[in-house]
């Protein structure tokens, strides 16, 4: 069994990674209204990855004897109007998921617990890949996104990133 406030905590983050899910879709579909396929794809995959980490939380759970409550998904709320607005606001949600996995990781560390710790370790790193992911294509769209042409090969860029499932074993 877990601590109290730790399973209270990894159980939260199932339903807020399962909200970025949702916030990564509507994104893509922006996108996909937009005619940028690529960047939707980006998105897309960013969808499949977040549904991804809340198994991963939620198996952790079950595989510690704690019982999960799924909670309604809240709708996304951000307004977008331009190209950039996702990107922005793809960097923000990244550096607020890390100061969740960072708030989880604290929990753990006050109630000694190693295992948790060690479980949320994958999570550490791959949040600083999604904020460098993050950041670079924000950078990369503020810099060349006013070019046409930079754009097209930008989206056409994205468009190639393929799925992979995450490999942290339980």
């Amino acid at each position: 069994m877990l601590e109290k406030e730790v399973a209270i905590l990894l159980n939260e983050q199932i339903n807020k990674e399962l909200y970025s899910a949702y916030l990564y879709l509507d994104f893509s579909n922006f996108y996909k209204e937009e005619g940028l396929d690529g960047y939707a794809n980006w998105y897309y995959i960013q969808a499949q990855e977040e549904r991804d980490h809340a198994m991963l939380f939620l198996h952790y759970m079950q595989n510690n004897g704690e019982k999960v409550t799924l909670e309604a998904i809240e709708k996304p709320n951000i307004e977008l109007k331009d190209l950039v607005d996702p990107l922005k606001a793809g960097l923000e949600h990244e550096q607020y998921v890390t100061s969740l996995i960072n708030n989880l990781y604290t929990a753990a560390a006050k109630a000694n617990d190693y295992r948790t710790m060690q479980f949320l370790d994958w999570f550490v790193k791959e949040q600083g890949e999604e904020e460098e992911n993050a950041d670079t294509n924000l950078k990369r769209y503020e810099r060349f996104g006013a070019d046409l042409k930079a754009l097209y090969d930008l989206d056409k860029e994205l468009e190639a990133r393929v799925y992979s499932a995450p490999s942290l074993v339980l």
